[in-house]
């Protein structure tokens, strides 16, 4: 049986998308399994940031969506500027970042990378954002 991280890169491979940008972490582990055995590349930049302006980028020069495996919490605190100049610029981007289980959402538990409330930081930079 496939894994969720496995069915999401199936499925991103059959709307074409060809190329993810993206630092691997413990939070988007299950992606990467899925990319394994994809043929998606995977572009490893040093910093979230770099990721979200490599897809801008892509998505500049392709005409495809520019696509991020972000980690929760810092990951996606650090892509936020590189989404919100795809935003303002009408630009493609998809960014797929995990979260903590629903029921752990905004409970300041301590969670590993918990944020408050991941989709309202987003909410300015983003056409669309659910947990």
């Amino acid at each position: 049986m496939a894994t969720c991280g496995e069915v999401l890169v199936h499925l991103l491979e059959r709307y074409g998308v060809d190329h993810v940008f993206g630092i691997p972490g413990v939070h988007t582990v299950e992606l990467y399994r899925g990319l394994a055995r994809s043929s998606i590349r995977h572009v490893t930049p040093r910093h979230e940031q770099g990721a979200g302006f490599m897809a801008d980028g892509y998505a500049r020069t392709s005409g495809k969506p520019g696509v991020c495996f972000i980690i929760t919490g810092p990951g996606m605190t650090n892509i936020t500027t590189a989404m919100g100049q795809a935003y303002a610029d009408s630009i493609p981007m998809l960014v797929i970042s995990s979260v903590q289980a629903r029921s752990q959402l905004g409970g300041g538990r301590g969670k590993l990378h918990e944020l408050p409330n991941q989709s309202a930081l987003v909410a300015g930079v983003a056409a669309f954002s659910q947990p």
